[in-house]
Order: structure tokens, then C-alpha cells, then sequence
């Protein structure tokens, strides 16, 4: 049975700090100011992230409890997630290497790494899109995560 997503999160925050602390600590990656870089962003999601956490980054439905199989559903990108609550550098890791291989044990997860498949460019171009669309006081909140 995989973790609770408080545990989860707990779990990928301790394991990517232990892992390399130089790389959990605040740094901000994502240009979403930029507008050229959050088009860039916005297209590359609806191709390769959309399917799973939503056109409108709405997440899948009960994405806080297991399915059957023991997997969390995908969890959404907008405000009511948890996605805006980690760094910049821990979100580019997720994304380039996968949950599992962040988390490791018995953890299990259909967030597959998209480094093989997405430059590091495109994989912070995606980041700096869903960023953009979160409100001024949430991007605050996250910047202020970064350390900025």
C-alpha cells in the first residue's frame, strides 16, 4: 500500500534533502514572467502533462487517495494542490526524474520522469506556464519558498 500524500511529501522533501541538500534548498528556475517562455510552457503541457492533471490543471478526481491498484491519482497544478508548496529545484526533479525515483523504497507511482523526453528548457518552460496561473498572492507564496 503506498503512503498517505502527507507522507508523501514529507517523505520526497527528507529524501531529496538528504539526498543532495545543495539541490533542495530554495532556487528559482521558472520564468513565469516571461511570456514567450510560458507559451513555450503552455503547449508543451497540453501534449505531454494535460492528459493526466487536466487541461485546466484541474488534477484527477479523489487525487488524494489511493486507487485500487495503490497509486495516488494525479494531483492538480492549480492553487488547490500541492505543487506551489515545493521549490522550484525539487518541482524541475520530479518532473525530470520522476516521484519514484525522488521518493525510492516501495514507493510507487505513474509519474514517470520526462528527462528522457523533455529538454531542461522545455521541462522549466512547462513549470513557468503552470506558475503563471496561479494567483499574484500564490506566486508570492512560492517565491518566497525559492527564497526570493
Amino acid at each position: 500500500m503506498a503512503p498517505s500524500l502527507p507522507t508523501l511529501v514529507s517523505t520526497l522533501a527528507l529524501a531529496v534533502t538528504l539526498a543532495a541538500p545543495e539541490r533542495a534548498r530554495a532556487e528559482a528556475l521558472f520564468p513565469y514572467t516571461e511570456p514567450e517562455r510560458v507559451a513555450a510552457g503552455e503547449a508543451l503541457y497540453a501534449e505531454h502533462c494535460a492528459a493526466c492533471h487536466g487541461a485546466d490543471l484541474e488534477g484527477q478526481p479523489n487525487w488524494m487517495e489511493q486507487d485500487a491498484e495503490g497509486y495516488l491519482p494525479a494531483p492538480p497544478h492549480d492553487e488547490t494542490g500541492h505543487t506551489w508548496h515545493h521549490p522550484d529545484r525539487l518541482l524541475f526533479d520530479i518532473v525530470s526524474q520522476g516521484t519514484e525515483a525522488l521518493v525510492g523504497g516501495e514507493y510507487r507511482s505513474r509519474m514517470a520522469g520526462y528527462g528522457d523526453v523533455l529538454t531542461e528548457q522545455e521541462i522549466i518552460d512547462v513549470m513557468a506556464f503552470i506558475k503563471s496561473t496561479w494567483s499574484e498572492p500564490i506566486q508570492r507564496r512560492h517565491d518566497a519558498i525559492n527564497g526570493g
